[in-house]
């Protein structure tokens, strides 16, 4: 009897490989953090232990139907900026590093903004 070794049989014969959605969100919210002025999630009850800085990783759920991912960010930006384009380069970073380390299509993300981060320049002209 002749075994012949994984990497050699056809694609469809070599078994199938399985990412847990929890996985996947930690993929998105790793890449969320890799976009400028996109910081973590507020957090905390009522403003008590909120934890609002760029150095953590936004907080990311995943739902997965198939090899379709629906992705939910919580994340925090800088302020004054233009927040439709920093939201807008957040989706395409997302998205395109999701699917490009897993394989899946992101059929949907939805982001929350919970909090803005004022910069001096806005506090100085206030």
């Amino acid at each position: 009897m002749t075994v012949t070794p994984v990497a050699e049989r056809p694609v469809d014969q070599r078994g199938s490989t399985t990412i847990p959605a929890a996985v996947v969100a930690r993929i998105a919210a790793q890449a969320a953090s890799e976009v400028p002025r996109v910081g973590s999630a507020a957090g905390g009850l009522l403003g008590l232990g909120a934890r609002r800085d760029f150095e953590s990783a936004p907080t990311a759920e995943c739902d997965l139907y198939g090899r379709a991912a629906v992705l939910r960010l919580d994340v925090g930006i800088a302020f004054p900026l233009p927040l439709a384009e920093v939201l807008g380069a957040l989706r395409r970073h997302v998205t395109a590093r999701v699917t490009q380390l897993t394989g899946l299509d992101v059929s949907r993300l939805d982001v929350t903004v919970s909090w803005l981060h004022p910069s001096d320049t806005a506090r100085r002209l206030s």
